[in-house]
């Protein structure tokens, strides 16, 4: 589902992409609707430097993500298998199994991608 970023997602996004000064994707055109397919698709050089800057996120920040996933304000349509893998991992580690678990039913479920 599109959104407009609100202060609290730009404030996740430069977290994690302090290199980010266009708010647009380049291959659409249009401004990034989500925050987790920006970082793994246009910023990241592989799961390990995903995994890094998602890292820079807290567990309070975590789990504003995990609600934003659960409502499908939060694409994940876009990532590749290896860093959804490294994004579940993390949500395991800080929020547990049961919420890894519902983010990997939401992945495999085929959300269509929305960055």
């Amino acid at each position: 589902m599109p959104r407009e970023l609100s202060q609290r997602d730009l404030s996740l996004l430069s977290r994690m992409v302090p290199e980010c000064g266009d708010l647009t994707c380049e291959s659409s055109g249009l401004p990034f609707r989500s925050l987790l397919p920006p970082v793994s698709n246009h910023f990241s050089a592989g799961p390990d430097d995903f995994g890094e800057r998602i890292g820079r996120l807290d567990r309070e920040d975590l789990v504003y993500l995990l609600d934003l996933i659960r409502d499908g304000s939060e694409s994940l349509g876009c990532l590749p298998p290896e860093n959804a893998s490294v994004l579940i991992d993390m949500i395991a580690r800080q929020l547990g199994t049961g919420a890894a678990a519902e983010v990997l039913e939401i992945y495999e479920s085929g959300h269509a991608c929305d960055d």
